[in-house]
């Protein structure tokens, strides 16, 4: 557990609790809340504690107009209260005029603002965790642009969050907007690598036979801390793109160069944080396949495919992909996780973590920095260097 802390009774002593703590699932985020309650409870009654949930029972209706409320069906007075939203889940649906609407990142935004609203400010502490963060992608403005991230975190400052936190976010100076709000960035690296080892047994973590690849210099720091942990060496590509035109808002990619030593016969690992068509991974694997690289294993913390699955099915078909690690932070459809290529990262521990280490107003750096338990990970699984 978190360090400093030998156990459940210790992590969850009531008299050091800041105050009673609830969860809260934004629609959408039921499942994940779910999972998140599960690792809490089973602390909390290893400590001594009568608990059947901390999930608080909210929902968030729509009129037929498409107007909605947030509606929080128990007293949440003095509570330490943690919102949990999947901005991302685009298969919830609401009826509008007799009609069904997919909802949007912003319509998942609004129902967190109407359950922050729906405490009336009585609780004693509020925080969220955004996995997923709002408005990630549009996190600088060149031009006249808006600049949506900045302002939600703003918006949710107003309205009372203490803390947010956030897994591998777009951007993570975007928390400059709000430098008096805690504001937490979480990789997570170990559950990537506990899921791989468990998927791949046979992978050898050493210089001879594995490499880490950054896909582009945007994701040189998260590679560069795999690649060190690891104790192997790094490559990188670089996307040149043409300048002259703009196609679906960006400048398209012209290639991608790499730079770095040879990965002829090695097994890589390509780590970024997002796949969204996935042509930019495609691209590379079927680069890096062509200089003789033995095994591509990608991971993306967020695995949503926008252009569908196809071209990952080929991919896998033809050897050129061994296989996609993507976490649970964000909705995937069942058609993915019946992929023979897709492997799970569940971080719901990893929140929970979080989660009881703010309830007791516990530093989280252990946390944040996860080395030492990579490190007991590659002794326990024999690849300790």
């Amino acid at each position: 557990m978190v360090q400093a802390r030998t156990s459940a009774k210790e992590f969850f002593n009531a008299d050091e609790r800041l105050a009673d703590l609830g969860l809260i699932a934004v629609p959408g985020a039921e499942e994940l809340t779910a999972k998140i309650d599960r690792h809490l409870l089973r602390w909390a009654q290893e400590a001594g504690m009568d608990q059947d949930t901390f999930i608080i029972e909210s929902e968030c209706p729509r009129f037929s107009s498409g107007d909605g409320k947030g509606l929080i069906r128990s007293t949440v007075r003095g509570d330490d209260i943690y919102f949990v939203v999947d901005v991302g889940n685009y298969n919830q649906k609401y009826k509008i005029f007799g009609h069904e609407n997919f909802m949007s990142p912003d319509d998942h935004f609004q129902n967190l603002k109407r359950l922050i609203q729906a405490t009336s400010g009585k609780a004693k502490r509020m925080s969220v965790i955004m996995p997923l963060l709002y408005g990630s992608r549009q996190h600088r403005r060149a031009y006249r642009e808006s600049l949506d991230c900045a302002v939600a975190l703003q918006e949710l400052q107003a309205m009372g969050i203490s803390n947010i936190v956030t897994f591998d976010a777009h951007d993570p100076r975007m928390q400059n907007a709000v430098p008096l709000m805690g504001f937490d960035n979480v990789m997570p690296t170990y559950q990537v690598l506990k899921a791989m080892l468990r998927a791949v047994p046979d992978l050898q973590l050493d210089r001879d036979h594995f490499m880490v690849i950054s896909p582009d210099e945007g994701a040189m720091n998260r590679n560069m801390y795999y690649a060190s942990v690891l104790g192997v060496n790094l490559g990188m590509f670089y996307k040149r793109r043409d300048y002259s035109q703009v196609v679906n808002g960006r400048n398209p990619i012209v290639a991608h160069e790499y730079l770095g030593e040879s990965v002829e016969g090695k097994d890589v690992f390509v780590a970024d944080d997002i796949i969204s068509s996935g042509e930019s991974m495609l691209d590379i694997a079927y680069a890096l396949k062509k200089q003789g690289a033995k095994r591509i294993f990608a991971n993306a913390t967020y695995a949503i495919f926008t252009n569908g699955l196809d071209s990952f099915d080929k991919a896998y078909a033809d050897g050129m992909i061994a296989g996609v690690f993507g976490s649970n932070l964000t909705y995937r459809t069942p058609e993915l996780l019946s992929r023979p290529w897709f492997h799970e990262v569940d971080v719901s521990k990893y929140i929970a973590y979080f989660i009881a280490a703010l309830n007791h107003d516990l530093s989280v750096s252990a946390i944040i920095d996860p080395h030492e338990k990579i490190k007991a990970l590659l002794e326990r699984t024999g690849q300790a260097r």
